[in-house]
């Protein structure tokens, strides 16, 4: 616009000047067009849009459009007198956007508050008389303002109802635009691709008034496919006739009211999702259907996981309402207590971790109000029979071990199946003790009251119902076990069944043990490390002065929450990301996917073990505490715990760091792949040790900062050329190697032996030893560790060295953000504290998923490596900045 000055908003482009000009052969036009395009041009020139250029090397021809209202307009404003543009055109790339960054400059204060802008789409709205005129007032003194220009037949005020991003914005809400309704409704039937598409399209645009569109459809999204040799037929007449009476009363969607909670509905068939989100307070209001026919993968999920993906769809595609509300889940199905098990196998873990931000809430289904959403509802039929809940377990072993496999068929041909692979030696009978009780404790946690359990061991059916005596001590406790839960249920009774008949939960068994391989995947995967029965014998017991733990109140509090209790806002967040595996607490973090919550006592122990320990090093806080969350621990005060532990750590005292260099301009040395640089140094000569070795030869790795060192009696050119063989042999040949001017290192053997490799040799000099200032930190560090752990006891650092590298190779770097061990690896190495305190990755171990994760890491190490190379550089300028700073 000529009122707008540049320096309020331009627009620049990028031209390659030495391009050829476009002349296209002039066009002569009609009368009738020829004088619509004079008109035009007219009113441009008048406005200071347009100007006119003489002499010109380029010709585009005037191109008229036809408007909705029967008027002319141009598509490119030039005659054929040759005029300049002066203002934005849209049919640049990115006018749009630049467009809009003026619309948000222009009116930052109002927007949102009295007015919504869409590119040159602008609603002013009001609650009252008086304040739209004040607003008004307001908003063209920001039109005067910056000198911007409205077209007067375009504008309109004053009135109760307007269209806005083709939808028509009322009083009682927002409703569907009525020209895209009356196309749809006119449309004669489709007779090719292209009108079927053309179909599709509208009725896409208006989806959110529509509820269940893509089931609704059905017919007519099958025709779209290739190689389909249908026409349009009945099923497609039949579902067009339906839409159509649904756009003749079409819902009218409201805005929701601030401070009121979200309801929505899901209902899910074979082919397609679908979702209601309604406000029922202060008034009942329709706010969006959503509506997405599966995929071809999507169609073998199982139903209890397209429950989740329809939520997990909806979640994503209306994230403003999840984010802005508390949103509550209406449904029968039980797919709350699924998704808090942290045991999840495959996408629906991945889908918890997503969903768990919103803080939802889950309530049954109940009374639907409304004509719209009772027929969104009514095709979901939930009756409660007598044994609504059928329980199928059965469990297998090998000598490796054995698995369970459960599986739950509940109302509605609802499946829920769970896969358990022992880590311990068990018996047949045990198997199929510990597969009926972990059944058992998923039927209560989906929320069955009556079960019918299905078995093929006629021991443990014998047991169960009194048949049998149960004579064996170790099954006596599983009978216990087994018994206490079944005082949980309103009803239960347990048959046998042969193994024919037990296919499914026999074949899933062996799956689970290894026995068989298949593609048949269960929603729960879990790992035993030891039998169930002594998980519940060591977690029991209680005391009476037992001392207060922070978990407790969590605990109790999810606890409450899967026995169906209604929680506080403030407590369903506090416990949004925590879930109990067994009798132990976890949280879902973002270092490691789950985290063992510990007390106070076992927090001790893993810091005094991650510090003093065979693999400890004595670092500082935020290293101590990146160990910990790398391990997968986590207690409230970490932070706070990490610090006070090194304030009392009297090595840490007596051997930190004291800084002393003069500050001076600092230059970053950077490797550009893995063991492609490594800086190499002599230090010593420490106290005699072993074998009257008194030096070490330290070599770090420029990029992943690994360590490599070897204790030597004598220093000498063969021992070094030795060395640097065997670093060649692990890690490969490097490019370049950094040393100071040592007589071994300079040697002309030495030098000779990296001229036949193709090695540089750098050397740094007298004046600048910072050159080799990698290997010199690395020193650094090995000295002072050595200092903190052996204290008096000096003669013993070669023994000890095997420790420190240990530790120092399991720290996140402060450059890199990753341990040397993860980047050279590609994973963390298993620290021997998750021995004394066992994690995640340990009790849920699984050598087939842990060998597939070790070469997918190994696929993607490249990229991994990538980031910390950036932050890397980073850490280097920004060293280097206040270094120079200080000069």
């Amino acid at each position: 616009m000529p009122g707008i000055h540049p320096d309020i908003i331009s627009h620049k482009l990028s031209i390659f000047r030495d391009a050829r000009p476009v002349a296209q052969k002039k066009r002569r036009l009609g009368s009738e067009k020829r004088q619509a395009v004079d008109e035009e041009v007219q009113k441009l020139l008048d406005a200071g849009f347009i100007r006119e250029v003489k002499y010109t090397t380029w010709l585009a021809n005037v191109v008229l459009v036809k408007k909705s209202n029967d008027t002319d307009a141009l598509s490119r404003q030039r005659k054929n007198r040759f005029h300049y543009r002066t203002r934005l055109p849209f049919g640049l790339k990115n006018a749009g956007a630049t467009y809009q960054r003026l619309m948000d400059k222009v009116f930052e204060n109002q927007i949102g508050r009295c007015m919504e802008v869409y590119v040159d789409d602008m609603v002013r709205r009001s609650h009252s008389l008086e304040d739209h005129v004040k607003d008004l007032e307001e908003v063209l003194g920001q039109v005067r303002k910056y000198g911007m220009r409205l077209n007067p037949a375009k504008c309109t005020f004053g009135v109760n109802a307007g269209r806005f991003l083709w939808f028509m914005l009322t009083d009682r809400g927002i409703e569907a635009n009525p020209d895209k309704c009356k196309a749809i409704l006119e449309m004669r039937n489709p007779n090719s691709l292209k009108e079927i598409q053309r179909l599709v399209g509208r009725l896409t645009s208006l989806s959110r008034f529509i509820p269940k569109l893509a089931e609704k459809i059905k017919p007519i999204l099958k025709l779209m496919r290739k190689n389909t040799p249908e026409g349009w037929n009945d099923e497609c007449e039949e579902a067009f006739k339906g839409v159509k009476e649904i756009l003749n009363v079409q819902p009218v969607m409201g805005r929701p009211d601030p401070g009121h909670a979200l309801h929505i509905f899901l209902a899910v068939t074979d082919t397609a999702i679908n979702a209601a989100l309604i406000q029922e307070e202060p008034q009942f209001k329709l706010v969006y259907f959503v509506s997405r026919s599966l995929k071809e993968t999507e169609v073998r999920y199982q139903k209890l996981e397209k429950v989740a993906l329809s939520l997990l769809y909806v979640a994503r595609r209306l994230r403003p309402y999840f984010q802005g509300y508390q949103v509550i889940v209406r449904t029968d199905y039980p797919i709350a207590k699924i998704l808090r098990k942290p045991d999840l196998a495959g996408r629906m873990i991945g889908w918890s971790v997503e969903l768990s931000e919103f803080g939802l809430q889950y309530e049954p289904r109940g009374l639907v109000k409304g004509q719209h959403l009772a027929e969104f509802v009514v095709e979901l039929p939930y009756t409660i029979l007598t044994h609504a809940w059928k329980l199928y377990v059965d469990g297998s072993t090998c000598k490796a071990g054995g698995g369970a496999r459960i599986v739950l068929v509940g109302p509605n041909d609802m499946i829920v199946e769970q896969s358990i692979i022992f880590k311990f030696k068990a018996s047949n009978n045990q198997a199929e003790y510990e597969a009926l009780i972990a059944g058992m404790e998923l039927a209560r946690d989906v929320g069955a009251d009556n079960l019918a359990c299905y078995t093929d061991s006629q021991v443990v059916e014998g047991h169960m119902n009194g048949s049998y005596q149960v004579k064996d001590d170790y099954l006596l406790r599983y009978f216990h076990k087994a018994k206490q839960l079944q005082t949980r249920f309103g009803e239960f009774t347990i048959t046998h069944v042969p193994r024919e008949q037990n296919t499914r939960a026999d074949r899933l068994s062996k799956l689970a043990n290894g026995k068989e391989k298949g593609v048949l995947n269960s929603v729960i995967r879990q790992v035993l490390s030891k039998p169930i029965v002594g998980c519940y014998a060591i977690s029991s017991p209680t005391s009476s002065n037992k001392q207060i733990c922070w978990k407790d109140e969590i605990i109790r509090l999810i606890r409450r929450q899967d026995e169906g209790h209604n929680l506080q806002v403030e407590e369903t967040k506090k416990i949004s990301r925590y879930c109990l595996i067994g009798e132990d607490l976890y949280r879902r973090g973002y270092v490691t996917p789950m985290m063992k919550c510990l007390s106070m006592e076992e927090a001790s122990y893993v810091l005094r073990e991650l510090h003093h320990g065979i693999c400890g090093r004595h670092t500082g806080g935020r290293a101590l505490k990146a160990r910990v969350l790398r391990a997968g621990f986590f207690w409230p005060t970490l932070e706070h715990d990490c610090l006070s532990f090194l304030q009392k750590c009297i090595s840490c005292q007596k051997h930190d760091n004291v800084f002393h260099a003069p500050a001076s301009e600092l230059h970053n040395i950077f490797s550009p792949w893995p063991f492609a640089q490594w800086g190499m140094d002599i230090v010593g000569s420490f106290p005699l040790g072993q074998s009257q070795k008194k030096f070490l030869l330290v070599a770090v790795d420029y990029f992943t900062k690994w360590v490599e060192a070897e204790p030597l009696a004598i220093i000498s050119t063969a021992q070094v050329k030795r060395f640097i063989w065997r670093l060649i042999c692990r890690f490969g040949l490097p490019k370049t190697i950094i040393t100071d001017n040592g007589r071994q290192f300079i040697d002309k053997r030495l030098q000779s032996f990296y001229k036949e490799l193709g090695i540089t040799s750098i050397t740094s000099s007298v004046e600048h030893p910072q050159t080799n200032g990698q290997a010199e930190a690395a020193n650094k560090i090995i000295v002072n560790e050595l200092k903190k752990r052996l204290g008096e006891a000096k003669g013993g650092w070669v023994d000890e060295i095997d420790h420190v590298l240990w530790g120092y190779r399991c720290s996140p770097h402060g450059s890199t953000g990753e341990s040397p061990f993860n980047l050279t690896y590609g994973t963390d190495a298993v620290l021997p504290v998750e021995v004394g305190e066992p994690t995640v990755r340990r009790q849920l171990s699984d050598m087939t998923i842990n060998n597939e994760q070790l070469r997918s890491n190994l696929d993607v190490i490249d990229e991994r490596r990538h980031v910390p190379a950036i932050k890397n550089e980073a850490y280097k300028r920004l060293v280097a900045r206040r270094g120079s700073s200080l000069a």
